[in-house]
């Protein structure tokens, strides 16, 4: 989660106004994330489809996890550069990195019983709109609660890599899978929020458009996540 670095300002239109622009300013966030999870399924089916192609994404796979972590951290600065090229490179190269990263996860359980599949991102859609809806509607401040967040987001990753090189325990996967799960339901409700007070009526179309990319970047990272380990506590608990 990084710093918006913008501070409210005074809105100057009818609040009639503002609220239209409020809403056209959500959508387009939403529209991107949306083409960013549709862009991400492509890729990630692409691949499953195809065992070579699995094997070579599979021996790249630290690749596309430090990658993942790096542009988490990185294209924020490049969103906000102010140049829309940039911006689009850096929200669709994360996109992408995604859609490899867990597409072996997912070729691995569509051939077991692709319907895990089907319904772990049932559950993460609903359970994201449901977060996310709470934290447009709720008027009680989360701005105190990002750095909580971003300290926790820290040690589920320490969790995770402790666990693939030390301890590789299924039971300490489930674990740390409902855990991201709770953590980012919370997440999500929190960057809705700070997305949306974001939102200053009568911005140069440049920087309006920087901030629809990043809230979809925001967003969208916290659905994958969200996705990704659902599907694993559902397959977890399938196999046992």
């Amino acid at each position: 989660m990084a710093d918006t670095r913008y501070q409210p300002r005074v809105q100057t239109g009818s609040r009639a106004e503002i609220d239209q622009g409020l809403r056209s300013y959500m959508l387009g966030v939403y529209n991107y994330m949306a083409l960013g999870v549709a862009v991400t399924a492509i890729i990630t089916m692409a691949v499953a489809s195809n065992p070579a192609a699995i094997a070579a994404v599979y021996s790249l796979k630290w690749i596309f996890f430090i990658g993942i972590l790096g542009l988490g951290f990185f294209a924020p600065r490049l969103i906000f550069s102010g140049n829309t090229a940039m911006a689009h490179g850096a929200f669709w190269t994360y996109v992408g990195l995604w859609g490899l990263a867990i597409a072996p996860m997912v070729g691995t359980y569509l051939a077991i019983d692709s319907s895990i599949v089907y319904q772990a991102f049932l559950i993460s859609a609903a359970t994201f709109g449901a977060t996310s809806l709470a934290g447009y509607v709720t008027k009680r401040d989360l701005s105190g609660l990002g750095a909580f967040f971003m300290m926790a987001s820290i040690g589920i990753i320490i969790a995770m890599l402790v666990n693939v090189f030390f301890f590789q325990s299924t039971m300490m996967s489930l674990i740390t899978s409902i855990v991201t799960v709770l953590l980012f339901a919370g997440v999500t409700a929190y960057e809705t929020q700070m997305i949306k007070e974001m939102y200053v009526e009568g911005d140069a179309a440049g920087v309006a458009k920087g901030k629809s990319i990043f809230g979809a970047f925001a967003l969208y990272g916290s659905f994958i996540t969200l996705f990704v380990h659902i599907l694993n506590i559902l397959g977890i608990m399938r196999s046992e």
